[in-house]
């Protein structure tokens, strides 16, 4: 039996080599003890799947091992977003969620994703607990056919579209939207995204154009469904070729999001938190807390600043973002990876609602995404982004690690480092407001190195510097 070791959310493996049905029930098991022992399991899980191969027969095999614990399960009719089985959870009044997806990773993997009973991602003592309930073999494994769940009325089929939609209604008013005459291009990435924006926004003057909108979980045209370049590049030119006002993305589970500009070109994800963070607090006129991730945008401390709004920073993942805006009560959440999050509706990623306030956005400030981007930066100032992931032997991990710990660099690319932050990596602050981090990333043998900069021409300096620093040249 693999050993199985929970990250941000869950559990993600390799199909057939490690993501196999034995390993999808055991952990299944591993979340029926916890919410055994916690007196959680009468409220019961949703569980839900994307459109990953296989995805429907393993969300099956984790429903038959709920169910044979006595944990009532509420099993997704079809494919879902994260999203919306998210939400479900919420709607349902469950423990929580399984949802069987790999999100953006590659179309080789597959996962066991675990939610909390607030529709977010479990704190991360409670995944630890999780997993150290996680049986060694099948042998601690409890089982009960589908046929027999539900004859005991411990499985119910359900489809969570109409209580999700009522949701985002009350989250936005899109008639606006839908009576723009936008013309919208939409990637689905293959995914679960596919139908949702011309579902929403049918029967009105704005046109959705969909591509990549069927399953195919071998991801055709990209590396993996994830909304960044190069896999966002046919999104970049089926905007221009249309004429398109805007280009819409989400990841193939639909909780990131991506967009293009007018023009063809690739809004990054720390421009659009900050496009969003400004959306939230102008046109909408909210106020709050905002939560970030130490690997996304300074210009949301500028924005802290204007609206007189506080900012706090967490470690990478939703693990700590959700809490953190449940603790603060904030108004937004969200990381780097493209997934924000919406005070009255989950502290969750959610790439749906997230493309609708940009779409919002639009339409009510009557700007263009470029002139929008161009607004953002006369309040902020110019902010560039760029991030090098490089791979590195696996045994040599202590070794950078060290030689991180033991360089205080005073100088980075010519900008004096102010100070150097700890919350989840090595973050050097820099004289112009910008920053370098470098971080392991959670799950597999890869440097992860980012920088902002206020200065464009400092960018591939400051990650060069960054390679260095950790030994793994460029």
């Amino acid at each position: 039996m693999t050993d199985i070791h929970f990250g941000t959310d869950g559990w993600r493996g390799v199909i057939a080599e490690d993501y196999t049905f034995d390993n999808v029930r055991r952990c299944a098991q591993g979340f029926a003890q916890f919410l055994r022992d916690t007196a959680q399991s009468e409220r019961g899980l949703v569980v839900g799947y994307d459109y990953r191969f296989d995805s429907e027969h393993f969300a099956a095999a984790a429903a038959e091992v709920l169910a044979g614990n006595g944990i009532p399960v509420h099993l997704c009719a079809r494919a879902m977003p994260t999203p919306v089985i998210s939400y479900a959870i919420l709607d349902r009044k469950t423990a929580g969620a399984v949802n069987i997806t790999a999100s953006h990773n590659p179309p080789t993997d597959n996962g066991f994703k675990v939610r909390a009973d607030y529709g977010g991602a479990v704190a991360p003592e409670d995944l630890k607990q999780i997993e150290s309930r996680i049986p060694r073999d099948l042998s601690g494994v409890r089982r009960m056919s589908q046929e027999e769940a539900k004859r005991r009325g411990l499985l119910t089929l359900f489809d969570p579209t109409e209580a999700f939609l009522a949701q985002v209604a009350r989250m936005i008013d899109v008639e606006p939207v839908r009576q723009a005459g936008l013309k919208v291009v939409m990637d689905a990435m293959w995914g679960v995204g596919t139908g949702w924006f011309p579902g929403i926004l049918a029967d009105g003057k704005t046109e959705v154009v969909e591509i990549h909108n069927v399953r195919n979980p071998i991801f055709p045209e990209m590396a993996r469904p994830e909304p960044i370049p190069p896999n966002i590049d046919p999104l970049l030119r089926a905007v221009v070729a249309e004429g398109a006002d805007i280009g819409i993305a989400t990841d193939g589970d639909a909780d990131r999001m991506g967009a293009a500009t007018e023009q063809g070109e690739f809004l990054n994800q720390l421009q659009v938190y900050a496009l969003i963070a400004l959306y939230l607090l102008e046109v909408r006129g909210w106020r709050g807390p905002i939560v970030k991730t130490v690997s996304t945008t300074s210009m949301l401390e500028r924005l802290g600043e204007r609206y007189n709004v506080p900012v706090y920073e967490t470690s990478v993942g939703f693990k700590y973002v959700a809490p953190k805006m449940l603790e603060t009560d904030a108004m937004v959440g969200g990381e780097e990876s493209g997934g924000y999050a919406f005070r009255g509706h989950i502290p969750e990623r959610d790439g749906i609602v997230a493309n609708l306030f940009l779409l919002d956005m639009v339409v009510r400030m009557e700007k263009k995404p470029s002139e929008l981007l161009d607004y953002l930066f006369s309040i902020v100032g110019p902010h560039f982004y760029h991030r090098r992931d490089t791979g590195f032997p696996a045994d040599q991990r202590q070794q950078i690690l060290q030689r991180l710990e033991n360089s205080k660099p005073d100088r980075l690319a010519g900008l004096a480092v102010r100070n150097i932050v700890r919350t989840d990596g090595f973050k050097y602050m820099l004289e112009d407001g910008g920053w370098l981090l470098i971080r392991f990333s959670g799950t597999e043998p890869i440097m992860r190195i980012y920088t902002e900069t206020t200065r464009e021409d400092k960018v591939d300096p400051i990650l060069d510097a960054g390679m260095e620093l950790a030994g793994l040249g460029q």
